[in-house]
């Protein structure tokens, strides 16, 4: 199983480690499951950096350090994502929440999310 992870478990799993689920620190810490980071999840980051609705110390420089130390692997923007982007019904309308439900559709990746509105498309899900 391969697995992809939102943006707060990223952040969690580096901050506040006591917010994760036991189901998602079980995967954090198997060595042997593939972890995946969406470029959309640093692009997040970085918009509420901007607007001070998140503080890092260290910024975005510290997000891609959390994410190459935990060995979480880094997941572009394709087109394919796009396509299904366009296809999903509008039940969640955070978009950075909908491009990862779409590369998770695309990838065959399990989303690993508290994010209720997450469980109302056909993605597989874990927290």
């Amino acid at each position: 199983m391969k697995y992809l992870l939102d943006t707060h478990v990223v952040l969690w799993s580096a901050l506040e480690p006591h917010k994760l689920s036991d189901a998602a620190k079980s995967i954090l810490l198997d060595p042997y499951a593939p972890k995946y980071v969406s470029i959309v999840s640093a692009w997040e980051v970085a918009l509420k950096l901007g607007t001070h609705k998140l503080t890092i110390d260290g910024g975005l420089v510290e997000f891609f350090r959390m994410t190459d130390e935990n060995g979480f692997l880094s997941l572009g923007v394709e087109r394919e994502y796009i396509s299904l982007l366009n296809t999903l019904p509008l039940i969640h309308h955070d978009p950075f929440d909908r491009m990862l439900i779409a590369t998770a559709r695309a990838e065959d990746l399990i989303l690993i999310t508290i994010d209720e509105n997450i469980r109302k498309y056909d993605v597989p899900r874990i927290w």
